[in-house]
């Protein structure tokens, strides 16, 4: 099956409102830049974003929550190099915040992959975070019990896929996109490169293409850093 999407518009124009959607990266590191300006583009509303940030300056996950488009975030760290635009809108009441500790969300979104409903951490017990939360003891100590994350739609970036969604990811930029790719319904990935089947090492792919809907080529992708430091603005 070709899984090839012709362009970024396309690969996102079954978002709709109050979707849930996991967006890859780490910082700017993996963050598929172009798929979330063609969100924003396309323009659904009253998404509930799942991300390890809340996006730096005025392009890529800070630019889709600036056009008030994201309803709510869930996330480690709303606070980075320039949270600007979250912190003003957070602050204002017009965004809400689900905070999880960053070891903690990796888990829950890999538990939404693998079908594992609920988990138990040490992580959050005695704080805020865990307030409402069952609990358990476990060999004398204290659990808390955290849901998994799944999503109606992950948008990942990938170094090079196939036409059947196979994904192979350049160093560090690997870090949430695979876990999401498992926990979403549909996955879209922009990739530098498609090559045809066979043309990725078996022994190489880091995500099968069973968990991928579709491909999409971005030869050039930005990098958030470099906009940033170039003041950019998205739209």
């Amino acid at each position: 099956m070709d899984k090839t999407i012709a362009s970024l518009a396309d690969a996102v124009a079954a978002i709709g409102d109050g979707a849930t959607v996991m967006i890859g990266g780490f910082g700017g590191s993996g963050a598929p830049i172009e798929l979330i300006h063609a969100l924003i583009d396309h323009g659904p509303k009253n998404l509930t974003v799942i991300n390890n940030n809340t996006g730096n300056g005025h392009v890529g996950l800070a630019a889709l929550i600036e056009q008030g488009l994201v309803r709510k975030m869930i996330c480690s760290f709303p606070r980075s190099a320039d949270p600007r635009v979250f912190t003003e809108m957070y602050l204002a009441g017009r965004i809400e915040l689900e905070l999880v500790p960053q070891g903690t969300l990796a888990e829950r979104i890999r538990a939404g992959g693998a079908g594992i409903p609920a988990f138990y951490t040490p992580t959050s017990y005695g704080t805020q975070l865990a307030d409402g939360k069952p609990t358990a003891e476990f060999e004398g100590r204290t659990y808390v019990q955290e849901r998994w994350l799944k999503a109606d739609f992950a948008l990942v970036k990938a170094h090079v896929g196939d036409v059947h969604g196979n994904l192979t990811y350049r160093a560090a930029a690997r870090n949430f996109n695979p876990l999401m790719c498992m926990a979403a319904a549909t996955t879209i990935a922009q990739v530098s490169r498609i090559v045809p089947a066979g043309g990725i090492d078996p022994e190489t792919v880091i995500t099968p293409g069973i968990f991928v809907q579709g491909v999409v080529a971005v030869p050039d992708p930005a990098q958030e850093e470099s906009l940033n430091r170039a003041g950019a603005v998205y739209p």
